[in-house]
């Protein structure tokens, strides 16, 4: 079985440590974890690895938070794999800080990367795995907020949440969708 890892967020180094790319710092934690590095693709940071017999293509999309949909879409393609084994890494403000809600469909929630995605796909039939970043910003500020960095509380229990993250990701694709679900939401 193949399975495609999307973690969303936007390349370059002034994004890194922001609240909108958290999709990547669990991509990065799982690579890790895997013993794989990514190299730049089509579109895409890609990495390919193996977890219990499993295939597991990870992407970082490079086409921008709002055009996550075209990297997605072309690896998707590209490697034959079906929308059922698709797993999208998101950050998500209506969540709390670290919170994680892992779901098998739904709508985009005012995420332009989720936005691009169902767009392409014409679907809102996937799962995605939500990472509480919170909601700590004034009328207008979103934008400010998501390309921010965290708060020194939250750096420091970052290593933690990024390692419980990509642990539920494993479990999407060993356990599958609704055991990860149980298991994993709200962790």
């Amino acid at each position: 079985m193949k399975f495609l890892i999307v973690g969303l967020g936007n390349p370059g180094a002034e994004y890194a440590e922001t609240r909108h790319n958290i999709g990547f710092k669990v991509l990065d934690a799982l690579a890790a974890d895997l013993g794989v590095q990514f190299t730049l693709d089509k579109a895409a940071f890609r990495a390919e690895a193996k977890f219990k017999g499993r295939q597991l293509i990870l992407i970082k999309p490079i086409t921008y938070m709002n055009l996550s949909g075209k990297a997605v879409n072309y690896w998707l393609q590209a490697e034959k794999i079906p929308v059922s084994q698709l797993l999208v890494v998101t950050d998500d403000i209506a969540l709390p800080f670290g919170t994680l809600r892992m779901k098998g469909k739904g709508s985009d929630g005012g995420h332009n990367g989720l936005k691009d995605i169902q767009a392409l796909l014409k679907t809102q039939e996937y799962a995605r795995l939500r990472f509480g970043v919170g909601a700590d910003f004034g009328k207008g500020k979103q934008a400010d907020y998501v390309l921010g960095t965290w708060k020194p509380d939250e750096d420091k229990a970052l290593p933690e949440r990024i390692d419980t993250a990509s642990k539920a990701v494993k479990s999407f694709v060993f356990d599958g969708l609704a055991m990860a679900m149980t298991h994993w939401n709200n962790k």
